[in-house]
């Protein structure tokens, strides 16, 4: 079994969120040329997926530094329709604190938070409260999610309603019938005119990839997206019935990659739903430094939209530490 017992590197592990240095994405004129000549060998890239789980293995305190990157990662995230500021406000004080202080002094670490809050836009102002002065942002999905069929007048209108109401960054979902029917100018039109409303708010584009019908479909409205402007790409909205999967993930970071080196511009990465285990979560990190690089592996490029997930990276690194697992409601995160 081959194995990665390097540990991500530089002490940002001790930071939530290092200070962007990227430029932003500013996107570029629709190059129809490019994107049509893009493909997706399917069973080559569930070849290449499948290997990974069992390719990558990491121990003790490498897997320990690669649990704690996650955590600073993740995208802390409730979408339920019964949501209430009170469990906003719980959500948030594990943002701040998603280990006990305890672990952390035994793991040698001072300080650590997730990445952002994610919330509908009427949570924003709760979550804005209880995260002032932590410096985490807030992240409101928008544009009629999950399903984003709403009018577009109107889903422009919530993107500038949420910016206003203080999220730094906004989670679209794209229209799914442009990438099924091939009308990739509509696309890049919808995105930009999203990218504009966001203004100086990241914008973080939904494919909703288990509803797209292909991998070549995945690659295309990814590299469409990103043209248009996008500073994150994706994977789902979490409420489809396929989200994140390593062959889609494969797909998107390559276009991503693809992108980085015509354009000089890094767009970040976000696999959402269905991500729920702390070994699930050390496989999407070093996929990632293979395919994209180490740049990459910090929450200015790279988020886990989860919620269960910090449940398990907990428990996992009290294991670490006492060579006993908890109970997993003893790490709730509402």
């Amino acid at each position: 079994m081959e194995t990665t017992d390097t540990a991500p590197q530089s002490q940002s592990v001790q930071q939530s969120l290092p200070q962007v240095v990227e430029p932003r994405n500013p996107g570029m004129d629709l190059d129809m040329d490019w994107v049509m000549s893009l493909q997706a060998n399917t069973s080559a890239i569930e070849r290449r997926a499948a290997t990974l789980p069992a390719r990558r293995s990491v121990k003790k305190t490498h897997q320990a530094a690669w649990l704690l990157r996650a955590i600073t990662c993740i995208d802390l995230t409730t979408l339920s329709g019964d949501d209430t500021e009170r469990r906003v406000e719980r959500l948030c004080a594990k943002a701040m604190h998603p280990v006990s202080d305890s672990l952390l002094s035994a793991l040698g670490v001072d300080d650590i938070k997730t990445g952002a809050v994610c919330v509908y836009h009427e949570m924003i102002p709760a979550a804005l409260r209880a995260l002032e002065g932590s410096g985490i942002p807030v992240a409101a999905v928008s544009t009629g999610f999950p399903a984003g069929l709403s009018p577009l007048h109107l889903r422009i209108a919530e993107i500038e309603e949420s910016v206003a109401a203080g999220a730094a960054e906004i989670d679209i979902v794209i229209s799914r019938r442009h990438v099924l029917t091939g009308n990739w100018q509509a696309l890049y039109d919808e995105m930009r005119a999203f990218r504009a409303a966001c203004g100086s708010a990241h914008i973080k584009a939904i494919l909703a990839t288990g509803e797209l019908g292909s991998l070549r479909n995945v690659a295309r409205a990814s590299m469409v997206c990103m043209m248009a402007g996008a500073d994150f790409i994706k994977t789902s909205t979490g409420k489809e019935s396929v989200n994140a999967t390593l062959p889609v993930t494969l797909v998107m970071i390559r276009a991503i990659r693809d992108y980085y080196e015509r354009s000089g511009y890094r767009v970040g990465y976000k696999p959402a739903g269905g991500i729920s285990k702390a070994k699930d979560a050390i496989t999407y990190l070093a996929l990632i430094k293979e395919e994209l690089g180490t740049a990459w592996l910090a929450p200015n490029l790279f988020r886990f939209g989860a919620s269960s997930l910090l449940n398990d990276i907990e428990r996992q690194l009290e294991h670490h530490v006492t060579g006993q697992y908890s109970a997993g409601y003893r790490h709730a995160t509402s």
